[in-house]
């Protein structure tokens, strides 16, 4: 009995604490930021920068499978978030590029390995566009997938959390590259999310406060 109240005790805890982290999130919005979307009509999606680090690195690390699992990463988030707002694209009041058309229009500009090389207007112009957004995910893991599957097997889906981390997301003007909106977010990486339910669990916070909704 004792065992049993001691570990729904610790499973209570760490839920308290995973929603806690969950609703870590800041917004900024600059002075400016009602005026200058205004004159937006075609937005871009760049592929987000993507980090994968291990709180113990696993035994298996192969170093060239994990850059390319980033970069695969880094499109699949750009990709989830460019069908999350063609989705719902009736609510916006701008409409987003294809991602496949800004990746082309990006590789052909030389640009799509080296955006941080580049500001944010060099790259709008580029992609002939009024605005870009632009993000970051970072992610670390700290435990194995296994035993975060036995852990939801056992507890029904609580305590399956493999990592954690954060997700950014930012609107530059792409006339000016200045930054007119930004969203952070802490995130917790369950073992089953993919990129689609981490821009849909990101995307029901941001909706009250994104720039282009109607």
């Amino acid at each position: 009995m004792k065992k049993t109240l001691l570990l729904l005790v610790l499973v209570s805890t760490n839920l308290i604490a995973l929603a806690q982290y969950e609703n870590a999130k800041q917004v900024f919005e600059s002075p400016k930021l009602k005026e200058v979307i205004a004159t937006h009509k075609t937005v871009a999606i760049l592929p987000f920068n993507t980090k994968i680090s291990f709180k113990k690195q696993p035994k298996d690390f192969n170093l060239d499978a994990h850059i390319q699992k980033e970069k695969t990463m880094s499109t699949s988030i750009q990709s989830s978030m460019y069908t999350f707002l063609l989705r719902k694209s009736s609510n916006y009041t701008v409409e987003f590029q294809d991602v496949e058309k800004t990746n082309i229009l990006l590789k052909k500009a030389g640009l799509l390995d080296k955006l941080d090389e580049f500001t944010k207007d060099e790259v709008a112009k580029a992609l002939g566009v009024d605005a870009v957004i632009s993000g970051k995910f970072e992610t670390e893991q700290t435990r194995s997938e296994a035993g975060a599957i036995v852990t939801t097997v056992l507890f029904g889906g609580l305590g399956s959390k493999t990592g954690s981390g954060s997700l950014t997301m930012v609107v530059n003007d792409g006339k000016t590259g200045d930054m007119q909106w930004r969203f952070f977010k802490a995130m917790n990486d369950g073992v089953f999310t993919s990129s689609d339910e981490l821009i849909d669990r990101m995307m029901r916070k941001v909706s009250r406060n994104f720039p282009y909704s109607k």
